[in-house]
């Protein structure tokens, strides 16, 4: 809002402005405020004082005094012998604030709050810099979508660079359409046997696993929101996911297996499975990684193969030669153009 942005009232979260000061302490009192509340002084945001509630995005829920101050205390401590009296300003501003909302659980060690919204680029960006710079052992990824562009791969190239400096092993699981990426293949080679790339038919939305201990997946649609998952009962549950995936999906460096049906690719028979579920053409190139016009020519083809010359028609030609992922009851006569006499498959 004009008028009221951090940039006419700079400051710390050490000290407060007077409109901020009020809403922060409501927020501490209450567990929570209207997001409307917050409008006027944005710098709450900013400071990452406020975030979304997950349950409800039209209120916002306060950072817990202590872990304001354990970050703040965190920056200050390279610059103790310049910095003492800032640091004993924020001890007491928060120390103040902590008495607002009555006694404190008992913090785990190394964990901060079992869901966090991140709101924005820059907070997603800085609190997966913070994840990597604190992991020391296992990065699992999944990756959705379809070919990999080079800028999205080099977005957090710097931080695969750091974990595989420090011998972290990592793990993702791609689209079988993201093969064909010059770039994967070219970021792969880079990171060497550091990385180990799986692909499947689907996967799952995003997902980042870093140590089994703190998850991150998209919040929204657009991916401009992300939650910090910390909570140990999420972790495990993702872990389990990603493993069974894991072992369903195929090494990169394998080939797809064979169809087994003349004149059928792996991904025709993918968009067949899909296609006898009853999934629109929209649906199914979301899901598979692919443009709507690339899945629409690959069912134009998969029709002109199995000699159907109608969508419903070619529901049944795929029931019939087992491409909706169960064996036909009976071997049925299929027409496959230009190749004369019936064919029974």
């Amino acid at each position: 809002m004009a008028g009221h942005g951090t940039e006419e009232h700079p400051h710390g979260a050490d000290r407060l402005c007077e409109a901020g000061d009020r809403v922060y302490s409501r927020a501490v009192r209450r567990g929570r405020v209207p997001r409307r509340d917050a409008e006027p002084v944005p710098c709450l945001l900013e400071l990452a004082l406020l975030h979304p509630d997950p349950d409800d995005m039209d209120w916002l829920v306060p950072t817990s005094p202590q872990e304001v101050m354990t970050r703040l205390l965190r920056g200050l401590y390279d610059e103790v012998s310049a910095s003492q009296r800032r640091m004993g300003s924020a001890v007491a501003a928060f120390e103040w604030y902590a008495g607002l909302g009555g006694p404190a659980p008992a913090p785990v060690a190394g964990e901060g709050a079992a869901i966090r919204v991140l709101d924005g680029a820059s907070r997603i960006q800085a609190a997966l810099d913070q994840a990597t710079d604190a992991c020391t052992t296992e990065v699992l990824t999944v990756q959705p979508g379809g070919i990999r562009r080079e800028h999205e791969l080099s977005e957090g190239l710097h931080r695969a660079l750091a974990l595989r400096g420090r011998g972290v092993r990592m793990r993702d699981l791609y689209n079988h359409v993201a093969r064909h990426g010059q770039g994967l293949l070219n970021y792969l080679e880079l990171m060497g046997d550091t990385v180990e790339a799986r692909t499947l038919d689907e996967v799952v939305d995003r997902l980042m696993l870093f140590d089994r201990t703190v998850a991150f997946i998209p919040a929204n649609a657009d991916r401009t929101m992300a939650l910090e998952l910390r909570h140990p009962a999420l972790i495990a549950y993702l872990v389990t996911v990603f493993e069974r995936l894991w072992r369903l999906a195929i090494p990169l460096t394998a080939p797809l297996p064979d169809t087994r049906i003349e004149g059928i690719s792996h991904r025709e028979q993918s968009i067949a499975a899909l296609l006898a579920e009853g999934h629109q053409d929209a649906v199914i190139a979301e899901r598979l990684g692919i443009s709507v016009r690339t899945c629409r020519a690959h069912i134009a083809r998969l029709s002109e193969t199995l000699g159907a010359a109608s969508r419903t028609q070619l529901g049944v030609r795929i029931a019939q030669v087992g491409l909706d992922g169960h064996l036909p009851e009976v071997a049925a006569p299929v027409i496959v153009p230009g190749r004369g006499s019936p064919t029974v498959r």
